[in-house]
């Protein structure tokens, strides 16, 4: 349900917030523990952080979604999105990425990444 502000251009600002989120997920799914492999409770703060950045950059995609984006842009952002909250809440579980089905999952959140990527051009 879109609950940001009705802008004049829904293609540049749904881009925007696509940007803002794959940045978010770049970052905190590449950290590393401050005290190196050995550090648990680092790690667990790196996982944690992966997490929200996956969870909550998708529900921030479908929020920022306006109604009159343009369709196989709005429908690309609600796969990617949606594939965000499946792997974040997954992984949250405890199921790793080289589980077969969230190894599916993350296939498919790259191939609507590289769909958006190309849409926003």
């Amino acid at each position: 349900m879109f609950t940001g502000t009705t802008t004049e251009d829904p293609k540049a600002s749904i881009c925007d917030a696509f940007n803002i989120v794959r940045t978010g997920i770049q970052i905190n799914t590449n950290l590393q523990p401050p005290g190196g492999p050995e550090d648990i409770t680092g790690s667990l703060a790196v996982a944690g952080n992966a997490r929200v950045a996956l969870y909550d950059g998708g529900q921030y995609l479908l929020a920022r979604l306006q109604p009159d984006t343009p369709p196989e842009l709005a429908e690309a952002v609600r796969e990617f999105a949606n594939h965000l909250m499946d792997i974040g809440a997954r992984s949250t579980a405890g199921i790793p990425n080289t589980d077969p089905d969230q190894a599916a999952r993350l296939s498919e959140a790259d191939a609507a990444n590289t769909k958006i990527t190309n849409l926003c051009k």
